[in-house]
């Protein structure tokens, strides 16, 4: 199968070893079969780290429980709280990725440590995390925007919102809201396919790892978006599961996502593409 790119896995850059943030890392070409392999890859990794990334998945399924709680009680608060999930989230994927790391480096994949590995470049990657946030707040006003011009109930119960979206009895409104909903998703996937894997290895400042992570997307668009339709389709399943499944695909794809960046990103002098 010429046409499918097979990826040598590079050394990652050990910790305390420093690199030239300033230049643009190499984006590979990968085949239609990648997202799969970093799935088993990560599932792997999850058996390899005895399930330590469990514990990040358990505070993605407590988000989501507070979220919802919210929602139901207190519904003005929501949007501050899925703020908050948005800004902590990068920082809990850190620690999965810690652990893949730790594992390919060969040393023994700790826990605390990976709690803590986002100090290694904690302004790139808050700074990212804000950028998120950002994002996720205009999306957040956009959608009431979209629902208050089509709405054809009360607004904000959730059995609303879930209506409108769901229900065939208001088609221009689903058109709509999946339409802008799809542009706002693409730009968060765009931006975060690679970014943070790489800004915790190497040190990369933002904005170089969100230009790389963009035009890893740009160069490999249909792989990456079967990735992200097969991130969509676990998380997706996890919520309508009441979140619960979280605990195993969370990590599941924390740990893919590390894969995904070692065949997406070369390693500075290190192995090639293979045809």
């Amino acid at each position: 199968m010429s046409d499918i790119a097979h990826t040598t896995p590079s050394t990652p850059t050990a910790p305390g070893e420093t690199s030239d943030s300033s230049l643009m890392p190499e984006v590979r070409s990968i085949g239609m079969d990648a997202p799969f392999r970093w799935l088993a890859a990560g599932l792997g990794d999850m058996k390899a780290t005895r399930l330590r990334a469990s514990f990040y998945g358990l505070m993605f399924m407590l988000m989501g429980f507070a979220i919802m709680g919210m929602y139901e009680t207190r519904w003005q608060l929501t949007m501050g709280l899925t703020a908050g999930f948005f800004l902590v989230g990068p920082f809990l994927f850190c620690g999965i990725y810690w652990l893949s790391r730790q594992r390919e480096l060969g040393e023994k994949p700790g826990l605390t440590a990976s709690m803590f590995c986002w100090k290694e470049n904690p302004a790139s990657i808050g700074f990212f995390a804000a950028i998120l946030t950002f994002l996720m707040v205009i999306w957040a006003r956009v959608s009431v925007v979209i629902f208050a011009l089509f709405s054809t109930r009360d607004f904000p119960t959730m059995q609303g919102v879930i209506f409108q979206i769901f229900s065939m009895t208001n088609i221009p409104f689903v058109i709509v809201w999946f339409g802008v909903g799809f542009i706002f998703a693409s730009i968060a996937f765009a931006i975060s396919v690679v970014s943070v894997p790489l800004m915790l290895d190497r040190n990369t400042d933002t904005m170089i790892a969100l230009f790389t992570s963009v035009r890893a997307l740009w160069k490999n668009a249909i792989p990456l978006y079967l990735w992200a339709a097969l991130i969509v389709a676990l998380v997706g399943a996890s919520l309508l599961l009441s979140f619960i499944p979280l605990l195993v695909t969370a990590p599941l794809v924390g740990h893919a996502t590390w894969h995904a960046y070692r065949d997406l990103i070369a390693h500075p002098g290190g192995a090639e593409t293979a045809q």
